[in-house]
């Protein structure tokens, strides 16, 4: 194919190949963007249904919104790493696989982006481990490991940010290539509304190996903030997003307001240049006061002072 691609017209060939990749990943993103917001409202209407008792509601502003990338943003690493460490520990496959799995969170770490044949590979690996287990055993295991593995590495600083959309009435999303399943426990363990991630394809409460779309990185993260949005009745001028990462820059373009949050050297470089703030919870210099008007922005701040101070019940459990 190569060798006939350099040929005359070969050089249009190869566009017109690349260009029909291009459009194919786009339209995989948007399925992936799609089902996400689904799979994150079906879960959090189900969550809501116990709760009846219409004078604890908390005053909502209904139209402004936060969303927070997990790995670096919200957690220190990568959740799916920690959460490969906690298969891994009760034998669900073995040590060397597990240091492959690593060696590929260094390699995106240190590069601070990932190639699309690294992005399907590891697509690949999870999808073959998932298929043909229950989502109930996933779901199990995956509260079992946020304890032994996750609760503790919460940066506080990013937990104080999100705290305080809570406060100002809003809702807060996780934005995650994360399994859904995975997001929503810790969504649910930190006390937001609910998390976008990647959707695995299940029948009959079954995983089959084929993803619903493709992961929910980059371009699709921002496809499913847009069409979660649009579910909810958002105002996407009046929201704010966080991410560490230059390969979330889609999703921080669709926001009024953009915080990089433990920014990676790109994402630091695009943030200086478009003027985005800048949180580093890494080391104490830049952790101290968080400013209700600087981060939620003149927008929002007009919606929280119409919704008041509230005060949101959170699952401690």
């Amino acid at each position: 194919m190569a060798a006939a691609a350099t040929g005359p017209g070969g050089a249009a060939v190869l566009r017109r190949q690349s260009e029909g990749n291009g459009v194919e990943r786009e339209r995989l993103a948007e399925l992936a963007g799609e089902a996400s917001a689904q799979a994150a409202v079906a879960s959090t209407a189900l969550a809501a249904l116990p709760d009846l008792d219409a004078s604890l509601a908390v005053p909502t502003d209904l139209t402004a919104a936060a969303f927070f990338d997990v790995d670096n943003t919200m957690m220190m690493g990568a959740s799916i790493f920690h959460f490969a460490r906690g298969l891994a520990a009760r034998k669900y496959f073995t040590t060397s696989d597990l240091a492959a799995f690593a060696w590929q969170q260094v390699k995106f770490r240190v590069a601070g982006k990932e190639s699309h044949d690294s992005i399907r590979s590891s697509r690949e690996q999870a999808l073959s481990f998932v298929a043909g287990r229950s989502v109930e055993q996933l779901v199990q295991l995956g509260e079992e490991i946020y304890d032994e593995l996750m609760a503790d590495r919460i940066w506080s600083g990013t937990r104080a940010l999100a705290q305080m959309h809570l406060d100002a009435g809003q809702r807060v999303w996780l934005v995650t290539a994360t399994p859904v399943e995975l997001a929503q426990i810790i969504a649910r363990r930190l006390g937001l509304t609910g998390a976008l991630g990647t959707v695995a394809e299940s029948v009959d409460g079954v995983y089959t190996g084929r993803l619903v779309g493709d992961m929910l990185h980059g371009r699709a993260k921002a496809h499913a903030v847009r069409a979660l949005a649009a579910r909810e009745g958002l105002d996407l001028r009046r929201c704010t997003a966080y991410s560490d990462s230059i390969n979330d820059v889609p999703m921080l373009s669709v926001v009024g307001t953009a915080v990089a949050v433990n920014p990676d050297a790109g994402l630091r470089d695009e943030a200086r240049a478009r003027g985005w703030e800048i949180r580093d919870f890494r080391t104490g210099r830049k952790a101290a006061r968080i400013g209700v008007p600087s981060v939620l922005g003149a927008g929002a701040l007009a919606g929280a002072v119409a919704a008041g101070m509230a005060y949101r019940r959170r699952d401690r459990s």
